[in-house]
């Protein structure tokens, strides 16, 4: 019987800053909202905050989403492992091109188990969750047997690797969209900022959301002062979503 991959993200990378010797500035954060605040404080070298209203990194990066000058969060960014996601789950975030992706491969690592992502809908339902476990075991089968067959027809081949590899990419046309993928995903502060208002808001799909919100925990703990503006609210379907009274600008 197929198995449940469940969700896993983990932060595994994110900007560190070190301001340098000789400016006379200093503020109240570090790491990647302080980068924000430099950048800014660089375009007109205010390094002795001359507007009290703006002396908090917090004040600054709020006054920063005010006017809309968001190119500064480009200068900070975080890097997240995601796994438990669904292939068609994935090529949704991927669709997001101002992020880096490093994806795994279904040419190189074969499908030994049959991990899949079960939609929340048919979760709700046993006799649905086990008509669902029983399409992906055929599909699966289906797979090992497609596997198997290319790869005796190409038993002459010389490079053993590139026999594995060339069944591999024939057998993966198999899998079905529920398939488990994992993957490395980076980008800049705007660029998460703007996906987590597109896949976090109450009408999107429910697994992408819950990768956004999840994400948002991690990058609020990291850099509180440019992602605190997000709330995050239950839905009534069991699931949360997070929302901003900041317009993503991107």
């Amino acid at each position: 019987m197929a198995t449940i991959a469940e969700l896993q993200v983990d932060l595994i990378g994110h900007t560190t800053f070190d301001p340098p010797a000789d400016v006379p500035w200093s503020t109240d954060a570090e790491d990647g909202a302080a980068l924000v605040e430099f950048a800014g404080r660089a375009c007109y070298e205010t390094w002795d905050k001359p507007n009290p209203h703006t002396a908090t990194n917090a004040a600054y990066v709020r006054h920063v989403m005010d006017v809309g000058h968001t190119t500064l969060l480009e200068h900070a960014s975080a890097t997240m492992y995601l796994r438990g996601v669904s292939r068609s789950c994935g090529h949704e975030i991927m669709r997001h091109r101002h992020f880096s992706f490093s994806q795994l491969s279904q040419r190189y690592v074969p499908a030994e188990e049959a991990r899949v992502v079960i939609p929340q809908a048919i979760r709700e339902d046993e006799k649905l969750t086990e008509l669902f476990l029983q399409s992906a075991d055929v599909a699966y089968q289906a797979y090992e047997e497609i596997l198997e067959g290319v790869t005796s027809t190409l038993d002459g081949h010389s490079h053993v690797v590139m026999r594995n590899k060339q069944a591999r990419q024939a057998a993966r046309a198999a899998l079905p969209n529920c398939t488990e993928t994992r993957f490395v995903m980076s980008g800049n502060f705007r660029s998460w900022r703007h996906f987590i208002a597109m896949r976090a808001a109450e009408h999107a799909d429910p697994e992408i959301r819950t990768v956004a919100v999840t994400c948002l925990r991690h990058l609020q703990r990291i850099a509180p002062t440019v992602f605190d503006d997000f709330s995050i609210t239950p839905l009534v379907d069991g699931g949360e979503m997070a929302t901003s009274p900041y317009v993503s600008d991107m």
